[in-house]
């Protein structure tokens, strides 16, 4: 039996998505002074505005 469907066939019916996805790491100050790291993957329209979160 012949494959129906190709990896490239496969690739062009996904859309692409116009977001870009940016790792946001934010600092933390515990209550006994010390420090902690959160890090979240954020979707973002357009690269200028990473500036914008908190």
């Amino acid at each position: 039996m012949a494959k129906q469907q190709s990896f490239a066939d496969k690739s062009k019916s996904k859309s692409k998505s116009a977001l870009v996805n940016v790792k946001f790491i934010k600092t933390v100050k515990s209550k006994s002074g010390s420090y902690k790291f959160l890090e979240k993957f954020v979707k973002v329209d357009d690269i200028s505005k990473v500036t914008e979160l908190k």
